[in-house]
């Protein structure tokens, strides 16, 4: 491979909301380098790459910042940073008229304010809001973008100075030496076996192309992990796997049962709890369940296939085909499982300016963990935070001297195993060779039959987790032994790497917490109560390939 070397002050990696947005702020308010590396094009990457048709993270007149953060911490039975959440929670107003004000449509009313669906939502025209990112980004003259290179590993001493990366494209190897990193990369998904088998596996809630590759390069590095046991399975328009929100809180429909029973109070309002409620109808014999839209008037179902349009084609195109919701109820699914620190607290645990546990890596987004609930204008506002952060640690931190001798090696080390991969003689003589693709499956049987997917309806036992853990591992030492004919195949190596990375982790997680915090995003059929010492944060790290968890007492807020 053709080896290049670029210098920044900053790296970036993971060009979407949050790591667009962290870069606009750094390039506006400095004079530094920005280096931001995506493994796709960011004008249509990550989460916002088809758009979405509302700004779920808002503090409407009458409320206030700690407002939002008590209702997240509920909806997450106590297991948050309320002091991340409270940062996030004082700047999400701010960063909405910012967007607004870079071309973002928000509708207003005619008395010319903002369209509020409930008290913490905005109605939006944002299938352009991606677009609109990357533009405000490449308007930032010390702000270079790097398109289809794929990051794999952190470049570190004695503190984070960079990364290493392939080209998809180009097919080069790729040293990035920089000052200081922000991991702003998507959670993790397409680790359980997903709703839709086979070529319909990509239909899922969550971007198939987040791998979780920002933790595997923390976890890797020795950086502390958060809550992965919070796992989030969203609430989903069965088939289609289109939200169910604009549904629930737009025309106000409840959970119906087969039997036209409105159950979802019966089992409690917060996020897992009308997961779990559903679950349990169905396995209780009341199934189907769906959304009860019949009966809204025409210009409702019109406004859904609008709203529907701007994030969830798929879901319009079916209804234009069939049946409307004013017709006919919308039939309801849980996901598989996700890790993904922007709806619940999983990720890397950080400082208030978001710098993780090792010195120089920051984190904002879905990777940064114990702040659930960011949404959109919560990923924006913690990428704002970081590159505060960032511009803070550079005043603050004389720039060491690197141990050259011990990069050297460590880039060349990097550069083998990539050819490595690449190459026909991978694996000895006569051994067995494996498809990435046929590895990617097992994982998901593994993780879904053992670690509580789907198939057992979420819940799991500590002998089935020692089972996925023993399998798990036997997969990660597969690697060495796939085929790989290109740098395509090379990104689906790591992008299965990382997800087994992930998984591991996750597993050492959902045995730590030996009680059921959360129905059906934690169910725990060996602990089925919830327990008063596990009031606490359970967080881990690698260290010599074993994980290391660790209990961290709860931080909270006070009222203002």
């Amino acid at each position: 491979m053709e080896k290049k070397i670029v210098d920044t002050d900053v790296l970036i990696i993971g060009g979407g909301t949050a790591g667009c947005y962290a870069g606009i702020k750094l390039g506006e308010s400095s004079d530094l380098n920005i280096a931001v590396v995506d493994k796709a094009a960011i004008k249509r990457s990550g989460c916002l790459a088809a758009g979405v048709n509302a700004l779920n993270a808002y503090i409407t007149e009458g409320h206030k910042p700690i407002d939002y953060v008590r209702y997240a911490s509920n909806d997450a039975n106590g297991i948050v940073r309320e002091d991340l959440l409270l940062d996030i929670s004082e700047r999400l107003n701010h960063v909405t008229e910012d967007m607004e004000k870079r071309g973002l449509t928000i509708l207003k009313d005619k008395n010319g304010k903002y369209v509020s669906r409930g008290w913490r939502n905005l109605k939006i025209n944002g299938e352009n809001i991606k677009p609109i990112l990357e533009a405000e980004l490449r308007k930032q003259k010390n702000v270079t973008v790097y398109e289809h290179i794929n990051i794999t590993d952190l470049r570190y001493d004695n503190r984070i100075k960079g990364a290493y990366g392939f080209g998809i494209q180009d097919g080069c190897y790729y040293v990035f030496r920089a000052k200081a990193v922000l991991v702003a990369t998507g959670g993790a998904a397409g680790i359980y076996r997903p709703n839709n088998p086979e070529r319909m596996a990509h239909q899922m809630w969550y971007s198939p192309f987040n791998t979780g590759a920002g933790y595997s390069m923390g976890i890797l590095a020795g950086a502390e992990m958060t809550t992965f046991e919070m796992r989030f399975i969203a609430l989903r328009c069965k088939d289609t796997i289109a939200p169910t929100g604009t549904l629930a809180q737009g025309v106000g429909a409840k959970q119906l049962n087969s039997e036209g029973e409105i159950y979802e109070e019966k089992y409690g309002l917060t996020t897992s709890q009308r997961l779990w409620g559903t679950v349990v109808e169905n396995l209780e014999g009341r199934g189907p369940c769906y959304l009860k839209t019949t009966g809204i008037d025409a210009q409702k179902e019109k406004d859904l296939y609008h709203a529907y349009l701007n994030m969830a084609p798929l879901q319009t195109l079916k209804w234009v085909t069939s049946k409307g919701p004013a017709t006919e109820d919308v039939e309801i699914e849980g996901t598989e499982p996700y890790i993904v620190g922007g709806h619940t607290a999983s990720g890397y645990w950080v400082d208030r300016e978001r710098m993780t546990t090792l010195p120089g890596l920051f984190a904002a987004g879905d990777v940064a963990g114990g702040a659930p609930q960011k949404y959109v204008t919560g990923a924006l506002a913690e990428g704002e935070i970081a590159a505060e952060g960032i511009l803070h640690y550079l005043q603050e931190n004389e720039y060491r001297k690197s141990n050259e001798e011990h990069l050297i090696k460590q880039s060349e080390e990097k550069q083998k195993e990539y050819e490595k991969h690449l190459s026909a003689d991978a694996a000895e003589e006569g051994a067995i060779r494996y498809e990435v693709k046929e590895l990617e499956i097992a994982m998901q049987k593994i993780m879904d039959e053992y670690a509580g997917g789907i198939r057992t309806n979420y819940r799991y036992t500590a002998h089935g987790l020692d089972t996925a853990d023993q399998k798990i591992r036997e997969l990660i030492g597969m690697l060495d032994r796939t085929r790989n004919k290109d740098t395509y195949d090379l990104l689906k190596l790591y992008e299965l790497r990382e997800r087994l990375i992930v998984s591991h982790v996750l597993i050492a997680h959902l045995r730590a917490r030996k009680e059921t915090r959360w129905h059906g995003f934690q169910e725990n059929a060996d602990h089925p109560e919830i327990l008063e010492e596990y009031n606490c944060y359970i967080n881990s790290v690698l260290e010599e390939d074993e994980i290391k968890i660790q209990k961290r007492d709860l931080i909270k807020v006070e009222n203002r």
